[in-house]
């Protein structure tokens, strides 16, 4: 709940992508004040990166119940929920008209890039007062102009899509991944290559890293195309059945449809696949050479370009003055992380959450989002709406409701397995959950 101190202040949501939008919906249905302050120039500013992508979950499971409760009273009509949207859709028809409500539109600021988050006039070591004192809010104006906003509780809805994992073993940067990116030998993650980016991969050889839904949609639109373009698939595990996944047993049609196409291409031999594959550096200028430790040694494969789809980290920088306590295995809040180490669960086994999991001992910040879930890369868009509809009941003083939570997905769940976004599960069209920023 708000302390009367800081109060007078406004929620500040970091992100104008679904969770946090979704967070201003909740927000405004408690009459609290606040302010979404959005890196990008429009909602949903990150999508617009893997637009082309199309959900593996319908709209159902993509729209948050606040959210819709205000369009609907100014007259929108929701998209048939049987259907799968691609991103650009979730942007035109939800994040978009949501984010022009009157109700939303006057508290967004956009290009105001959150740099820094910490309490007004003190640092993490001071103690006294310190709930009683307003957060500070540091943002980057499009001119480069620095401002700070303050704050009575800060929900951090900023997504991971902007800190994509390197490739490189033990979690590291490999050697020449940096020079290889600045060369345009690797690609950002989920590159359009059937659209804006076919020019980068047509008729070349391309090798695609990652054993998620990311990597099997960006393999099966290189696959389509037939002028000559050759497919490698390097992987670090050696076994990709979780990959191929329930096929007709899967409860979303279209993500089993995807296992199964892509097996085909494997077996026929038009994607050839090396497994137990870490990339130990890169080296080349004319061509990209990879260099990889094997079960059978080492080993080099040169491609023209690489596309990487290993998921994606959070950018805990700018919280570096405040007191969180982190699970130190995947970094998501210390009591959730249990609840979603990829060793142990899968997106359908994770439970429900709300406030209680997330609070941190930064009394009234939260981490919500795909960047709530640290490194794990189990994200569903429906769990982050319930984190924030929990979250702004507790802001608003409504404990009952604020620990109310509950979810209700297919059995064999609706999450991406790599992707930096906030949605569901994405098909191609291409795999993505989503997105906010990480969004």
């Amino acid at each position: 709940m708000l302390t009367t101190a800081t109060s007078s202040h406004p929620v500040v949501v970091i992100g104008a992508g679904p969770i946090g939008l979704a967070a201003a919906a909740h927000l405004s249905e408690r009459g609290l004040p606040f302010l979404v302050l959005e890196a990008g120039t429009a909602a949903g500013a990150a999508i617009a990166d893997w637009g082309h992508t199309r959900l593996f979950s319908p709209w159902q499971y993509n729209l948050d119940a606040a959210a819709q409760r205000l369009l609907e009273a100014d007259g929108w009509t929701a998209p048939d929920v049987d259907a799968l949207p691609t991103g650009h859709d979730l942007r035109e028809q939800y994040l978009e008209p949501l984010a022009q409500l009157p109700q939303l539109a006057e508290s967004i600021r956009y290009d105001a890039r959150v740099t820094a988050v910490s309490r007004a006039g003190m640092d993490r070591t001071r103690t006294a007062r310190r709930e009683e004192t307003p957060f500070l809010v540091r943002i980057e104006t499009a001119d480069r102009h620095s401002e700070d906003v303050f704050a009575s509780a800060v929900i951090d809805a900023s997504g991971s899509w902007s800190t994509p994992n390197p490739l490189g073993q033990a979690g590291l940067l490999a050697p020449g991944e940096r020079q290889a990116l600045a060369a345009g030998r690797i690609t950002p993650p989920l590159p359009d290559v059937l659209g804006r980016d076919r020019d980068r991969v047509a008729g070349k050889s391309v090798m695609v890293t990652g054993a998620g839904h990311s990597a099997a949609n960006t393999l099966l639109d290189l696959a389509r195309m037939d002028d000559g373009t050759t497919i490698t698939w390097a992987v670090r595990t050696a076994d990709l059945t979780r990959v191929y996944g329930g096929g007709e047993q899967d409860e979303l049609a279209a993500r089993g449809a995807l296992g199964s196409r892509l097996r085909q291409l494997v077996d026929s031999g038009r994607i050839k696949v090396l497994t137990s594959f870490t990339i130990t550096r890169f080296t080349g200028e004319d061509a990209l050479t990879v260099h990889a430790v094997t079960p059978d040694g080492e080993r080099e494969v040169t491609v023209d370009i690489l596309v990487p789809a290993t998921g994606f980290r959070p950018d805990l920088e700018m919280l570096s003055e405040l007191r969180l306590n982190l699970d130190p295995a995947v970094e998501a809040p210390a009591q959730l992380g249990p609840l979603i180490d990829p060793e142990f669960h899968s997106c359908g086994s994770v439970e429900p959450h709300g406030e209680r999991v997330l609070a941190h001992p930064e009394k009234n910040f939260y981490i919500v989002g795909m960047k709530s879930y640290g490194r794990a890369p189990t994200f569903l868009t429906v769990n982050g709406y319930e984190q924030v509809r929990s979250i702004a009941a507790s802001l608003a003083g409504d404990r009952e409701a604020a620990d109310a939570v509950h979810l209700e997905l297919p059995e064999t769940g609706v999450c991406t397995t790599d992707l930096g976004g906030s949605c569901d599960a994405p098909t191609k069209a291409t795999d993505v959950c989503g997105a906010s920023a990480p969004s």
